[in-house]
């Protein structure tokens, strides 16, 4: 195993890295073969926005030899007006989610194509869970029900369906990590 180290996102190059790692994963730059068996990101996220989501509760990365080879994006509600292609996801959440229960939403998880199948996505959700345990007793987090590679991952940490939907012609999967 590669050496990799789990932190919050810090510095500016980290945060460029991330969006890095999100270009080449994006659903457009990828063929449809390589979305089925490697999964794919939905939202280009720009730097304000990354920033801003950062600076109101850090993003979770994975660095191996100082680069930044996977993310797990941390969301809090005050951005759900944000990021268009999220508004729905949030309104779902509002409609199927105790009001009472406090949670994080996971904006996005990616990892390079070189360090998958290594453990680095439990990592990630278990170093995130240890950054927000004291805050939140959730991670709520949507997954296009095409990306199946995605959404089994999700179920082997712990995610439990919410709620399936279609918004934008696509079928989404609201999940939840409850730690309650």
């Amino acid at each position: 195993m590669k050496n990799i180290i789990y932190k919050k996102a810090e510095t500016t190059e980290e945060l460029y890295q991330i969006l890095d790692l999100q270009h080449v994963n994006i659903r457009d730059s990828i063929s449809k073969a390589e979305s089925k068996s490697e999964g794919f990101v939905t939202v280009q996220h720009d730097f304000s926005i990354l920033k801003a989501m950062n600076n109101t509760c850090a993003h979770t990365i994975a660095k191996s030899n100082g680069n930044v080879i996977g993310y797990a994006l941390s969301m809090v509600k005050a951005f759900k007006e944000e990021i268009p292609v999220l508004k729905p996801m949030f309104k779902k959440i509002d409609s199927c989610v105790d009001p009472n229960l406090s949670y994080i939403t996971m904006g996005q998880i990616c990892i390079d194509k070189a360090f998958r199948k290594q453990g680095v996505f439990r990592g990630l959700y278990n170093a995130m869970k240890t950054h927000v345990k004291h805050e939140f007793d959730a991670i709520i987090t949507e997954v296009d029900g095409k990306n199946t590679r995605s959404l089994n991952a999700h179920k082997t940490i712990g995610f439990k369906l919410l709620k399936r939907y279609m918004s934008n012609n696509q079928n989404w999967e609201l999940i939840i990590w409850n730690w309650t």
